[in-house]
């Protein structure tokens, strides 16, 4: 099952990433200036920084590449050379920013991140950072023939929707089951908290349903506990809340997600395997709490050490305008109450 690549023209990303050298197996483009939001103006979306993100084999040779033809991008760590900034790019979320990069009349914020650790994140969830991204619609620029990678894409995906379904009741709605996906890499992020708009996650999802009915499709047609009436462009859902059916969900949920349930419930010194202590999870009346905490608990540890990387990153002026940015969106986001 291939990662659907959403429609559209997208010459103006692929202006961008001709700027940048060309060894990536995986690039693509997401948030606001690819996809409207709820609340903001079609000319508004024409002027908000793009992100973008490029999966990188090799990612030593690829900073020394970039370093070479967009010194300017980086903040004072290019003094320190390639192998420095991978270093650095290993902390946190393995991820490496370069934000409010002038580029094509637009300014472009770009992560870099090494391929394996973007498949580790996708399968097991590690820091649900980049993989909570690509559990929302994005535009794919490029992908190489990396049969590992793609299983990756599709497992993250499968590991949202089940993820989804603990936390949800047993009937919801479609629009439902996405604002908990879109809702899953923001939980615990201490910027929701700071930094963010507090109704991010409904103006993302309710614009776009039809771009999430095209990333999930496929998967929820699989799903024998959804009656999928795409033509409709509803779903109709009876979860499985017995025991035995969230055990079973519980048993396919990523292994970092299900490390950090178990370590919720598991009192210290007492050493009881996963399966053990995920069956009593499965029969607990909280077991979609438990799972929304065990979340939260892996995105804010991964989400506080990426902002403090990002002194070092983007530089002190530059994070200050990138920080004083997010606020004033948190504020005028506050102003408005959500539809």
């Amino acid at each position: 099952m291939a990662l659907p690549v959403l429609s559209s023209s997208a010459v103006k990303f692929r202006r961008v990433l001709a700027q940048f050298p060309q060894e990536l197996s995986l690039a693509f483009a997401y948030g606001s200036g690819v996809f409207r939001q709820a609340g903001a103006s079609a000319e508004h979306g024409e002027t908000n920084m793009l992100d973008f993100v490029f999966a990188v084999d090799d990612v030593v040779t690829w900073h020394m590449m970039n370093l070479l033809k967009n010194r300017s991008h980086y903040s004072f760590l290019k003094f320190f050379g390639p192998k420095k900034i991978s270093t650095i790019q290993r902390y946190g979320a393995g991820i490496y920013y370069n934000t409010l990069v002038p580029c094509n009349g637009r300014m472009i914020k770009y992560g870099v991140i090494s391929t394996d650790a973007l498949i580790e994140d996708l399968f097991h969830w590690k820091t649900l950072y980049v993989a909570g991204r690509l559990q929302k619609p994005v535009k794919i620029l490029a992908q190489n023939e990396n049969s590992r990678l793609q299983a990756a894409l599709v497992s993250n995906l499968k590991s949202a929707v089940t993820a989804a379904f603990l936390m949800l009741p047993e009937s919801f709605s479609e629009e439902d089951l996405y604002l908990q996906i879109a809702g899953l890499s923001y939980s615990g992020d201490f910027r929701m908290i700071i930094g963010e708009d507090r109704h991010k996650v409904q103006n993302i999802v309710k614009p776009n349903i039809a771009h999430f009915q095209k990333l999930y499709s496929a998967i929820l047609q699989d799903c024998p506990q959804v009656v999928y009436k795409h033509h409709l462009g509803r779903l109709e859902a009876s979860i499985d809340k017995s025991p035995e059916g969230q055990f079973t969900q519980l048993m396919a949920l990523p292994k970092t997600l299900q490390q950090k349930i178990t370590a919720l419930v598991n009192p210290p010194g007492k050493n009881r395997d996963v399966e053990e202590i995920l069956l009593q999870v499965a029969h607990d009346p909280d077991c979609g709490y438990l799972v929304h905490q065990g979340i939260s608990g892996i995105v804010r540890s991964s989400s506080i050490v990426q902002s403090a990387k990002t002194i070092l990153t983007a530089g002190a002026k530059k994070s200050v305008t990138y920080s004083l940015k997010k606020l004033y969106k948190m504020a005028k986001g506050g102003l408005k109450k959500p539809s």
